[in-house]
């Protein structure tokens, strides 16, 4: 059985997830097999796993960060949200269905035995597990069903670290207040504290973390300063809070910029499908939700959702779709990205009631493309390349599928793509439309941005459009993972982590000569 160690917050979104991507770095890169660990999800960004199934976009992020392929097992249970009420519910990467929250309740049981196949399954593979937990352990009204935070640590044997962040204010209380509300054995489980994202000079922190020590009798595992630029994932929804959000100024100098907006539909989902745009030196990207914020933009892409029928419903009542028509008509440019694509076509029915009680709704009718919702959800890995007829021809264009429907082109239109290999079997499948002119176009390919070559064509027609220069080279993603965990080994005691996971799990050294000293590898 593998060793394990825990990371869980004081709530929601103060770093777990990037603290968690960076220890799995760094025992990678000690020579550990590690794998991370998240039982439930609740997330609007996913990925697509080896096995073809869906899981959290934060665990394959990590699986990035340990050297391996993501796996359904990392994140056994994940929660889409699909309206205020209810989420879809997936289990190994399988939709199960859609549940309100009382109905998820009674499921509990049946997804508890799904955790703990799972962690017995990547603890026969893999040395070190790196557990990230969910919101806060101290929610007394969610203790009682708990399937992600302390009653997966003592499944694991796992000790904690508690993360908490002092960007948002109120890191004592929010430390030594977890703290109070956890039971005399859970606190046992707590091995030390880390301090996210802190400006300014450390040494002003001093009393308050002898403080803090001397109330709980629990070291300060370590402060890490506020990191920037890291090109990671960040933890979900909230990470969309702090995107660019408005409109744009036409001034001559903003002029010499690309200008996208990307609808911030009420069900928006794998919004990271931009991250790679953002990127470029001359775009300037912006999350959009009001009619006046669509005047001045070069493009507009509308993104996949959870909710499509209940997103065009959106897009009209708020005058967007009749917007987005016009800027069209103008000459400009519009996208639509998986349940964006749908949205964009004639229509999308629901026979089966996944979305509706079995409606149908108008698109906005710039593709000529029916859609229609189907019960099972398609989730693949996908290699494709340019369909003759598009406009930008590429030979070779890698991304994910996680759609519930089926789009059909019925008017004057060609297909964007050709899917050549889905899940490693090889297929001959047409993908997306675009217009004749290639200024409006969809795919159920998530990530297609992140193909260089891809993103720099379609870019620079724009650019040429606009009478900027094209350009040849473009931005290239850096995954960030050894910076990150370069920045986390300087301030974070490793050596003492290690220790509590020998202290839980018994001699974590024991297969000795495969692994490095943790001197070796970083200093602690």
């Amino acid at each position: 059985m593998s060793k394990a160690i825990m990371v869980q917050g004081t709530g929601s979104h103060v770093g777990k997830s990037i603290i968690t991507a960076g220890l799995c770095r760094i025992f990678k890169n000690m020579g550990y097999r590690v794998a991370p660990f998240k039982s439930q999800n609740m997330a609007l960004n996913s990925a697509v796993a080896k096995e073809g199934g869906e899981i959290g976009r934060a665990q394959a992020i990590q699986a990035e960060a340990c050297g391996i392929e993501p796996s359904v097992h990392m994140n056994p249970v994940l929660l889409k949200p699909n309206s205020d009420m209810g989420s879809q519910v997936i289990i190994h990467g399988r939709v199960v269905g859609n549940m309100k929250a009382r109905e998820y309740y009674a499921f509990k049981n049946k997804a508890w035995e799904a955790v703990c196949e799972s962690y017995r399954r990547l603890s026969e593979e893999f040395d070190l597990i790196v557990i990230e937990g969910a919101g806060s352990p101290a929610e007394v009204n969610l203790k009682e069903n708990d399937i992600v935070n302390m009653k997966v640590a003592e499944m694991a044997r796992a000790k904690v670290i508690l993360v908490s962040d002092i960007d948002r204010g109120g890191v004592f209380a929010s430390l030594i207040g977890t703290m109070e509300l956890l039971t005399p054995s859970e606190r046992e489980m707590v091995c030390g504290f880390i301090i996210n994202k802190f400006r300014g000079d450390k040494t002003l922190l001093d009393p308050g973390l002898s403080f803090i020590e001397e109330r709980t009798g629990v070291p300060v595992l370590g402060v890490v300063p506020y990191l920037k630029d890291m090109g990671i994932g960040e933890e979900d929804s909230v990470d969309l809070e702090k995107r660019n959000v408005g409109a744009y100024c036409n001034t001559p100098l903003q002029n010499r910029f690309i200008k996208i907006g990307v609808i911030r539909l009420p069900h928006i989902s794998n919004y990271t499908d931009f991250d790679s745009l953002q990127k470029e030196a001359d775009v300037h990207l912006n999350y959009i939700q009001r009619i006046e914020e669509v005047e001045g933009l070069d493009l507009v892409i509308i993104p996949g959702s959870k909710n499509t029928i209940d997103d065009l419903i959106f897009l009209k009542k708020t005058g967007l779709a009749e917007v987005i028509k016009k800027h069209f008509e103008s000459g400009k440019h519009v996208v639509g990205i998986c349940g964006g694509y749908q949205i964009l076509g004639l229509k999308v029915d629901d026979p089966h009631g996944v979305e509706t009680d079995g409606g149908s709704e108008e698109g906005l009718g710039l593709l000529p493309v029916e859609t229609v919702l189907l019960k099972d959800k398609v989730t693949a890995n996908v290699e494709a390349v340019s369909h003759p007829s598009s406009f930008i021809l590429h030979p070779s264009i890698r991304g994910y599928e996680i759609h519930m429907g089926e789009s059909n082109i019925v008017g004057d239109a060609g297909p964007l793509f050709v899917i050549k290999k889905r899940n490693g079997e090889v297929v001959d499948i047409p993908d997306g439309a675009m217009t004749v002119d290639g200024r409006c176009w969809g795919t159920y390919i998530h990530g297609i941005f992140d193909n260089d070559g891809f993103r720099r064509d379609f870019l620079n027609r724009i650019r040429r459009e606009k009478g900027l220069n094209a350009v040849e080279e473009t931005a290239k993603r850096d995954n960030g993972f050894d910076r990150l965990a370069g920045a986390l080994a300087e301030n974070i005691d490793i050596k003492r982590i290690l220790g509590f996971i020998e202290d839980r799990s018994g001699d974590f050294g024991a297969e000795a000569g495969r692994h490095q000293t943790v001197e070796s590898g970083y200093s602690a």
